[in-house]
């Protein structure tokens, strides 16, 4: 069994119960550890989540991966991006609509980027991309961060947080990069 088992170094605990949704079914099992640390900074996510897999990994001595992900808006030039984390902990959902307000064009990006990496090796990593906009005002009670205002492409409509788990990992962006380092994962022989 310990082949099956993938590590995850997040504090995060909405990120491990929906990666474990997106996962259900497949030959892995995920388990959290707290080994992500502090994060460098960065303006591309791939740098950040391959060094922090790097790090973790021969921090912890596990073969392990990372997650993170970033919200760009184009109106705002890309911001937050990178620096999603800190923008919500600083001005949160709410200033972000502030700083849409009156404007029409909300096109956004959902980026995720996924890095594996073993001891004493490179990382790998893998990218998933949901497409969509920013509604007016905050939507909807499940999901976490930007979720209650991102409308994904090729939904109805809702935002992320209107949509049932299931639902939203079906267009997600960390779905899309999960999905991606699974199948990699699975098809190398790496367990």
């Amino acid at each position: 069994m310990s082949g099956n088992i993938l590590y995850f170094a997040t504090g995060n605990a909405a990120k491990v119960k929906e990666i474990r949704a997106i996962l259900q079914g497949l030959p892995v099992a995920i388990v959290q550890i707290d080994a992500k640390g502090k994060e460098i900074q960065s303006d591309f996510l791939e740098e950040i989540a391959n060094e922090s897999a790097d790090r973790a990994s021969n921090e912890k001595e596990l073969p392990l991966f990372v997650e993170d992900s970033g919200l760009f808006i184009d109106s705002l030039h890309g911001f937050p991006g990178p620096y999603t984390s800190y923008a919500f902990k600083t001005i949160g959902l709410p200033g972000v609509l502030t700083l849409l307000r009156g404007i029409v064009k909300r096109e956004a990006l959902f980026r995720s980027v996924v890095a594996f990496c073993r001891p004493h090796e490179r990382p790998v990593s893998f990218t998933g991309d949901a497409f969509g906009s920013i509604a007016t005002t905050e939507r909807g009670d499940k999901g976490f961060g930007f979720d209650p205002a991102f409308e994904p492409a090729g939904g109805d409509g809702r935002t992320f947080a209107e949509m049932t788990m299931q639902e939203k990992n079906l267009l997600s962006h960390r779905a899309k990069a999960m999905c991606a380092f699974v199948k990699w994962y699975l098809d190398s022989g790496l367990m």
